[in-house]
């Protein structure tokens, strides 16, 4: 049975930033496929700006229950999703985040202290960087989080089960398919929350 989504008739809406280089585009896909395999209508996009490896990157998500017609980019997102911390200084990553949405952020810090800088409540952390390096994902000097992260919004965000981001990461990870999928799990059982 497909369950609907939580919010109601909403559609769900998820941003991603990263730089270039991290698989910020490629985790948007990733979660979008997820969902599908959980027979959700999805669409999952990029937007460029500098092309070139460390230059910021977003990229869009959206989930619905019924079929999504927005073409257009995100501007008022559920969740935020950061894969590279040094992006809170240089990006505003909470530009028109709803009231209750949920941040996600690639750091060692816990969520108390990022809340203080951030001046938001829903915040959740993990270390995907430590887990990707971990995993091999990428080097040391540039490891890859997009599929860890995936792994704790599946845990921070209950929308979509963990098999089925695991799945979908063995199914269109680029490489290092089982590794990457590994990376999820972990990460999604070492996920911090605050403000729930």
């Amino acid at each position: 049975m497909i369950m609907p989504l939580p919010h109601g008739d909403e559609m769900i809406e998820i941003r991603f930033h990263g730089r270039g280089g991290q698989g910020s585009v490629i985790a948007s896909k990733i979660l979008a496929k997820a969902f599908f395999m959980e027979g959700k209508y999805v669409s999952s996009f990029p937007y460029f700006g500098v092309e070139r490896r460390g230059a910021p990157v977003t990229a869009f998500t959206r989930v619905d229950d019924k079929p999504i017609r927005a073409k257009y980019q995100i501007y008022e997102p559920d969740y935020v999703i950061v894969l590279d911390p040094s992006l809170l200084k240089a990006v505003d990553v909470l530009r028109g985040l709803k009231k209750d949405g949920w941040v996600l952020i690639n750091t060692i810090k816990p969520p108390e202290e990022v809340k203080r800088e951030l001046k938001h409540e829903k915040i959740a952390t993990v270390d995907a960087t430590s887990i990707a390096i971990r995993h091999h994902l990428g080097s040391q000097a540039a490891p890859i989080v997009n599929t860890a992260i995936l792994g704790a919004f599946a845990r921070m965000s209950g929308l979509v089960k963990i098999e089925t981001v695991m799945e979908a990461i063995r199914q269109a990870a680029p490489a290092k398919r089982e590794e990457n999928a590994l990376a999820a799990k972990e990460a999604y059982e070492s996920v911090v929350m605050g403000g729930e």
